[in-house]
């Protein structure tokens, strides 16, 4: 095969730019594609090349196939990385690509679609003696005999879609009574999601753990796998954390599992890097599941503690070349632990967030792998996850604390995250123990997950402060800003706070009133970043981001965000639904509307479906009414806020 010396890499933000990283080492240029919403993105500016390919929705660019290749053909590039996601494991992608003249940097057609469809997956490893979970593999879709293969299976079972992945048209039914509603949940999240609505079902089994298998096999028919990741940490079959080696993982059943990977491999014809997932039992007996055709996410933990670079090992087995290193040459060495971070607010069902990173400020002494930077837009078309984060040491326990630190140094202010979640899964002491099943989330929800709270009054009175000292120019500066004021914090205690300037003591000391008692609090001066400052006393540097609607702190790795409406008109509560207008809970696309213009609703009914960033969210009738008007149809793309249906409620019209 020739030698490359040009690739696209069809894909976006830090999968491209990790990509980018190794051919640029290796002495190849790239072309990046991009899509009208990342025309100022990160990975665009990294290459040597880019190339427009369509408007934002991913349909009319990254899934473009033929964009994408009119691209290559454009930028003069002979070879093609796909990444992960969007057209990663498309065989037809994959095939158009070697027809165009390009390298794939991935695997045939043959060996993607031979692993692609789950059902036919199972079939191909049980001849190759891979151990499989029990199931059906719903060769007949009739609702009827897949309720039947159900039963045979035994509850609880999976439903679960034969294209795709990342837990869309994914259910888990506990009983024959909810198997018909769970069936057309899952067939119609996967047709929306991959085009095809065919499920297989898998018996549960109780509370396994997730542990994957990384192989690498060349064109010449050699394989390795470089030990396993534990993927077990997970929210609605999402991972969430991932590590390698596996706590626990004895080195003979590290080498089971690793040959059964390898016989998988070698059973298709693969070539490249992929992985074998599986599940494992409580009692050491483990499961193929599904084999993925392409990178990881979580591939850093294996890169870590092996010392390779999986996209190097890609790039020569693309190029025909054979492994650089044999089985016995592979080295596990220390720990790693990666976590995902997401725009997601925890508080509101895990909504996802889009808008601005008024500021990103990644931690030191840990691999960060990112595309956002200050000033970056979080959009609404595009997955959630939009950092990683990797840690690694000696022992598992240095991977973690350094993990925790890192965490807490980084700093994200304008847009909602789970960081404060992931610290507190490494915090758990099933975490710290290790070796948890992928039930971990639900045994750990009392401290995992947590309500909204107030702040605490020493955050308010600072935030208070902060807002009071700062000049026009959202600066501390001398003379400061207000010598006193009422400040009116929305979301804070009481609502309202009164802060006088001490005149006797320095310029920048003040005393906050809170309802039941009054805070000092010294103001040093500060760059644009950090808040010198003490708090009764007490002395820390605090991150922070003035701003025109407010303020952002961060305060022991938490974020605390304050609305400063001292001089907002007055204006009345609204509870959103209260007066029959639903209005968007997201930024994303309407998937299906279910009403018309006239319809009648019971409280509850599902009004119409949100998708983004591989959620869906249903929008419901907050009360009985009569739909009024619709203002979206099905594909329409949607901002937070917007008015989707308007209801003449019941109870009104009855007044």
């Amino acid at each position: 095969m020739p030698t490359i010396r040009k690739i696209l890499v069809a894909n976006r933000g830090e999968v491209a730019l990790r990509v980018m990283k190794t051919a640029r080492a290796l002495g190849i240029q790239t072309v990046a594609v991009y899509s009208s919403a990342d025309a100022a993105s990160a990975h665009v500016r990294a290459a040597d090349l880019a190339v427009h390919i369509g408007d934002a929705a991913p349909s009319a660019s990254y899934l473009n196939v033929a964009a994408v290749l009119s691209a290559a053909k454009a930028s003069g590039a002979d070879a093609v990385h796909p990444g992960y996601g969007f057209l990663a494991e498309n065989a037809d992608f994959a095939q158009a690509c070697r027809d165009a003249g390009l390298t794939f940097i991935g695997p045939s057609a043959a060996a993607i679609n031979a692993m692609g469809d789950k059902a036919n997956a199972k079939v191909l490893m049980r001849r190759a003696g891979v151990p499989c979970v029990p199931g059906d593999d719903g060769a007949d879709q009739n609702p009827a005999v897949l309720h039947a293969a159900a039963a045979r299976v035994g509850y609880p079972v999976m439903i679960k879609a034969t294209a795709g992945g990342g837990g869309r048209g994914m259910r888990i039914v506990n009983a024959a009574s909810e198997f018909d509603a769970a069936l057309a949940s899952a067939k119609s999240e996967a047709a929306n999601a991959f085009g095809s609505d065919r499920v297989i079902l898998e018996r549960v089994i109780h509370n396994p753990r997730h542990i994957e298998i990384q192989v690498v096999a060349d064109s010449a028919g050699n394989a390795i796998h470089l030990g396993e990741r534990d993927c077990s940490v997970q929210r609605r079959h999402q991972k969430v954390i991932e590590e390698a080696p596996g706590v626990g993982i004895s080195e003979a059943l590290r080498e089971r599992m690793g040959a059964a990977a390898v016989t998988a491999a070698l059973a298709i014809g693969y070539e490249g890097v992929g992985t074998l997932e599986f599940l494992l039992d409580e009692s050491g007996e483990f499961y193929f599941m599904e084999m993925n055709t392409r990178l990881q996410v979580e591939h850093p933990v294996t890169e870590a503690i092996t010392g390779l670079d999986l996209v190097e090992l890609q790039i020569t087995v693309a190029q025909g070349q054979p492994l650089p290193l044999a089985q016995h040459e592979v080295r596990l060495t220390g720990h790693a632990i990666e976590v995902r971070l997401c725009a997601e607010d925890e508080h509101n069902n895990f909504m996802p967030q889009s808008g601005l990173f008024t500021r990103w400020s990644a931690a030191d002494g840990v691999r960060v792998e990112t595309a956002v930077s200050s000033g970056s837009e979080m959009s609404p078309y595009y997955d959630s996850m939009f950092a990683k984060i990797i840690a690694y040491g000696r022992d598992r326990e240095e991977a973690r604390a350094q993990l925790v630190a890192a965490l807490t140094n980084t700093v994200v202010f304008g847009v909602k995250t789970n960081k404060e979640l992931l610290t507190r899964c490494l915090e758990h002491p099933l975490f710290v123990r290790g070796g948890m099943g992928t039930g971990f989330l639900e045994a750990g929800r009392d401290q995992i997950f947590r309500q909204a709270t107030d702040a605490a009054p020493s955050v308010v009175a600072l935030a208070a402060a902060a807002l009071c000292a700062h000049d026009g120019n959202h600066r501390l500066a001398a003379p400061l800003g207000r010598p006193s004021a009422m400040i009116h914090l929305r979301d804070a205690l009481s609502g309202s706070v009164t802060v006088a300037r001490v005149t006797h003591t320095a310029a920048n000391s003040y005393q906050v009133a809170l309802p039941l008692q009054v805070i000092d609090i010294a103001l040093a001066r500060s760059d644009d970043d950090e808040l010198r400052c003490t708090v009764d006393g007490v002395s820390s540097v605090v991150p922070y981001l003035r701003h025109d609607g407010g303020i952002d702190l961060q305060i022991a790795g938490q974020v605390y965000s304050f609305d400063d409406v001292t001089y907002a008109p007055a204006s009345a509560a609204v509870d959103g639904a209260a007066d029959g207008r639903v209005r968007a809970a997201m930024n994303g696309r309407v998937a299906a509307v279910f009403v018309a213009p006239g319809a009648a609703v019971k409280a509850g009914d599902p009004l119409l479906t949100l998708e983004a960033m591989k959620m869906e969210y249903r929008h419901c009738a907050p009360a009985d009414g009569i739909v009024s008007g619709l203002t979206v149809a099905a594909g329409d793309q949607v901002t937070t806020g917007k008015l989707l249906v308007e209801l003449t409620l019941a109870l009104a019209a009855a007044t």
